[in-house]
C-alpha cells in the first residue's frame, strides 16, 4: 500500500477542482493506498505570502510530501497556468521534494484552450523538483463536473471513464515505484 498525499491547489472552499480530486481520492483508497488531502487553500496565506519556511503549516506540508510514496497535483488553470496558490506552496517545498514519487497532475477548465497547461506549466516545474515519474496527466472542462450540495460530484460519463483510466495507470505506477528505486 502506497501513501498519496492528493493536494488541491485551488483557492476556492467550493471549487470543481478539489471536489473532483476528492472524489478521485476514493478511487485510489478503494485499490488499497492511503490517501492524504491537501487542500493549500487552508495554510495561512501570511505564511504562503511571506514565504515562511518555519511555519508550522508549511513544515507540516513539506513533511506529508516527504511522507509520501505519490502524490496527486490538481489545479484549475487561471490565464493558462496552474494557480498562485499551488505555485506559493510549491515554491515553499525543499527543491526536490518529489524525488522518488510518482506524481499525477490534473488541471480543470473553462476551456480546452487550456488544455496545454498541464504540460507547459505544471509538468516542468513538477520534473525539476525531482518526480521520479509523471504519469499522463488529464485535464477536465468544468462543464464535465457537476457539483453538488453535498460536497460530492458527478464526471460526466466520457470524462469518467478517461480520469478512471488515468488514476488506474498513476494507480500502477506507484506499484512498480519501489521497483525502479531499487534498480537505480
Amino acid at each position: 500500500m502506497a501513501t498519496v498525499l492528493s493536494v488541491s491547489g485551488s483557492p476556492s472552499a467550493s471549487s470543481r477542482t478539489g471536489r473532483l480530486l476528492r472524489h478521485l481520492d476514493q478511487r485510489i483508497a478503494a485499490q488499497g493506498h492511503q490517501v492524504i488531502p491537501l487542500d493549500v487553500r487552508t495554510i495561512p496565506a501570511e505564511a504562503l505570502l511571506g514565504a515562511d519556511f518555519r511555519h508550522p503549516a508549511i513544515v507540516e506540508a513539506a513533511e506529508l510530501f516527504a511522507r509520501a510514496d505519490g502524490v496527486v497535483v490538481g489545479t484549475p488553470v487561471y490565464k493558462a497556468s496552474y494557480s498562485g496558490v499551488l505555485k506559493a506552496l510549491l515554491d515553499l517545498l525543499p527543491q526536490y521534494a518529489l524525488t522518488g514519487k510518482t506524481v499525477l497532475p490534473l488541471a480543470t477548465g473553462g476551456s480546452t484552450a487550456h488544455v496545454l497547461a498541464i504540460d507547459y506549466a505544471l509538468r516542468p516545474v513538477l520534473n525539476s523538483m525531482g518526480a521520479a515519474h509523471i504519469v499522463q496527466g488529464w485535464f477536465t472542462l468544468d462543464k464535465d463536473i457537476t457539483a453538488h450540495e453535498d460536497g460530492t460530484v458527478t464526471v460526466a460519463p466520457a470524462t469518467a471513464e478517461a480520469l478512471g483510466q488515468v488514476v488506474d495507470q498513476f494507480s500502477a505506477a506507484l506499484g512498480r515505484t519501489p521497483f525502479l528505486a531499487a534498480a537505480s
